[in-house]
């Protein structure tokens, strides 16, 4: 990668704005400045990586000038208030919030998937919700050999995708238990630890919570499948990294095992570890900081006809966030369609 850009993280004191800091020093992304924002709280922070420090702006209108890319990591609010102000400055944006995806003018890009839409944006690219993306990773194999038509996804969500607070709610429970004294719930409405809870994000009139509901729409938009059938059921459990999916796939075409292992095993963004005789499946505990997702306990579904069902484990904060961000980032300046301003 030869251009030299200047990059931005937005939301950079973050879980996932730190990731990104890691994987642009670890990738040796081709940046000649890097600048970090964060809310007015953080701003004048000092953040080190790699022998460099980096002082925290506030992330606020008018702060873009000259910035090539930015990455959001910062939530939805401050993507509607800052994401327009980036692209009238000439910045390229990779959001990670849920408030564009959807937007028909606006692409939502996993680049082993739909690296096409890239060429299409107007200033913004979205990034898939990490759940979505993660399951995308077994799915999409598959459904190019067999063509889906009918999904139902259960998933076993680490703490890390409700950011560092959980994470701590998660290690103090743990160590309360362990000391038998009263275990204290501020970020999730139950015990987290020794625990799962069937409820991330919030319920609507239909009984279905707004992840459940992003990896229908997000799964449809990406792999161009308005049609898809798609139900699922998010769940937290005591995990600090990695989300990992059950997923029973209904396909048009008659499925086979062995196919959709070497499928599976082709594909550039999954592992396949799938040999349950000698106890190889994937594992979050085994997928956190790993580029690629695993993919195993592949076999027939026994509720469909032309059905498979598998299992997927990935890193949330990685493939279900930064990671993907900082590939469709790379993916454009191999493709020459992200350049310097100066240039």
């Amino acid at each position: 990668m030869n251009p030299s850009l200047t990059v931005g993280i937005v939301g950079a004191t973050g879980a996932v704005g730190q990731e990104l800091v890691r994987l642009m020093h670890e990738r040796n992304f081709p940046f000649t400045t890097l600048r970090l924002f964060a809310s007015a709280r953080s701003a004048g922070r000092t953040i080190e990586h790699s022998g460099k420090k980096y002082v925290v702006e506030e992330a606020k209108p008018g702060v873009f000038a000259g910035v090539d890319l930015a990455f959001f990591a910062a939530g939805g609010s401050v993507t509607r208030a800052l994401a327009g102000d980036a692209v009238k400055a000439g910045c390229l944006v990779i959001d990670k919030s849920s408030a564009l995806r959807q937007e028909s003018d606006i692409p939502l890009v996993i680049p082993e998937i739909n690296p096409e839409k890239l060429r299409a944006h107007k200033g913004i690219i979205a990034n898939p919700n990490c759940s979505t993306a993660v399951m995308l990773m077994g799915l999409w194999p598959l459904h190019q050999l067999f063509g889906v038509k009918r999904v139902i996804i259960s998933t076993y969500q680490s703490v890390s995708g409700t950011g560092a607070e959980a994470v701590r709610e998660l290690d103090d429970q743990v160590h309360a238990y362990v000391a038998k004294q009263p275990l204290v719930k501020k970020v999730y409405p139950y015990q987290i630890a020794f625990n799962c809870i069937p409820h991330i994000d919030t319920f609507d009139d239909t009984g279905y919570t707004g992840e459940e509901t992003k990896m229908a729409m997000e799964s449809r938009k990406i792999m161009g499948l308005p049609g898809l059938k798609v139900s699922a059921t998010t769940v937290r459990v005591p995990v600090v990294r990695a989300h990992s999916i059950s997923v029973c796939a209904e396909f048009e075409r008659p499925v086979d095992v062995e196919k959709a292992r070497a499928a599976v095993a082709a594909f550039p963004g999954a592992e396949l570890v799938d040999d349950p005789a000698n106890k190889k499946y994937p594992t979050p505990v085994d997928f956190a900081e790993k580029v690629k997702c695993g993919v195993g306990r592949i076999r027939k579904d026994t509720a469909f006809e032309n059905g498979l069902s598998f299992w997927v484990s990935g890193d949330n904060l990685w493939k279900g966030a930064a990671l993907n961000a900082v590939q469709n980032a790379e993916l454009m300046i191999r493709e020459n369609l992200l350049k310097p301003s100066a240039a």
